[in-house]
Parts: C-alpha cells; sequence; structure tokens
C-alpha cells in the first residue's frame, strides 16, 4: 500500500504477512469489473465470509473511501491468518510497455496463488493467444477479452505462449491496468481491446 492510501475499514489488528494483494481498477469511485474481480478472488482460495466482506465495503463504503482517488486502485491485502484490509491509492500507469517488459510482468504475475491478476496475450492470423490452459481461473480483466472474443467469434488458442507463437502483435491483460498495447508490437486486436476497456472505465463513472 502506498502512503497514500486510504483505509476503507478500521479491524482493531495489525495486519500480517501478507499472502495475496489484489489491485484493481476504478472509474468515478466504483469498481468496473466487480463480479468479474469477486469470482476471482474467491478462487484465489479466500474463504467465502472474507469475500463478503469484500463484497459489502465495495458496495457500502467504497464511494467514500474512494473520494480523494475516484479513478485510482482498490487494493486488498489478506495476511496468512486470513485477515484483511483494503484501502484506495492512486493509479499510475506503467512507464515500460514494450514486449519484453510486458512479457517480464506476466511471467511475475504467474507466481500469484490460483489466479494471475497479469496475463499476456497475442494476436496472429485472426485468433487470439494465451499461454493459460482452457481451463484455467481468469482474472476479471482477462475473463473480460475471452468474452469478448467469445462475442465476436475470435478463437482463443490457449496454452500458446504468445511469446513463442509468432504473434504480429502482444498486449498485457491486467487488472490493474486494463488493456495495455506493447509500444513495439502493437496491433489491432489489442488496440480494440484497449478501447472497449476505456469505454467500460467510461460507462462505469456516475
Amino acid at each position: 500500500m502506498t502512503e497514500t492510501a486510504q483505509n476503507l475499514t478500521v479491524e482493531g489488528f495489525e495486519l500480517g504477512e501478507p499472502v495475496l494483494v489484489c489491485r484493481w481498477r476504478l472509474a468515478g469511485g466504483r469498481l468496473p469489473l466487480e463480479n468479474r474481480h469477486l469470482r476471482a478472488f474467491a478462487a484465489r482460495g479466500v474463504s467465502l465470509p472474507l469475500v463478503s466482506w469484500a463484497k459489502q465495503h465495495i458496495e457500502w463504503t467504497l464511494g467514500d473511501g474512494a473520494a480523494e482517488e475516484p479513478d485510482g486502485v482498490l487494493m486488498i491485502v489478506v495476511d496468512e491468518q486470513g485477515q484483511a484490509a483494503m484501502s484506495v491509492g492512486p493509479y499510475a500507469p506503467l512507464t515500460s510497455t514494450d514486449a519484453v517488459a510486458l512479457a517480464e510482468r506476466a511471467v511475475h504475475a504467474q507466481e500469484e496463488k490460483h489466479v494471475a491478476p497479469e496475463t499476456l496475450w497475442g494476436a496472429r492470423d485472426g485468433a487470439l493467444y494465451c499461454a493459460l490452459p482452457e481451463d484455467a481461473m481468469l482474472s476479471g480483466a482477462a475473463s473480460l477479452v475471452a468474452d469478448l472474443a467469445r462475442t465476436r467469434r475470435v478463437a482463443v488458442r490457449w496454452g500458446a505462449d504468445p511469446a513463442e507463437a509468432g504473434c504480429e502483435e502482444l498486449f498485457l491483460v491486467s487488472d490493474e491496468h486494463g488493456i495495455v498495447p506493447a509500444t513495439d508490437r502493437a496491433g489491432e486486436a489489442g488496440v480494440r481491446l484497449a478501447a472497449d476497456y476505456a469505454r467500460l472505465l467510461d460507462a462505469t463513472r456516475p
């Protein structure tokens, strides 16, 4: 958490060593992919009461808690005892968005338990490529991309690392940063999805 993060809850305990940190992008003090994020949160192995706690505080206190950073990032930190804290901090865009930097972020995100918050995707010959297996539990942002592909009847080649599949374009799919086309490997598919995500943020704002 940043020093400027604003606590949304007062729990009366000292949080232990973090074992899970979720960072979800806000828009106008609201959470655009709320249901998707909560499904992925549950799949990360947290308890049902903790999922209910997160949902309650998003519904009841997020508006006030995000007043200073309405387009910031909602952070949920869970410690080894299953205790959690929720806060809002400012959003900071990525400083490096070339293909190598995005691929490194995706590899690091695979270390997250059960659900990777960031994944690298690619496009080639009208299909999308993702290294995750077809039955993987997707993050909120990744499930949005998969559903958009399904709606548009765009094939997704699961289990195929886009960095090694000869993809003409690469882009990061992130719960915090949305859809980020690689500056040196941008293309139509990633740019279109990035525009879809931007419209979602705009539509979420009051």
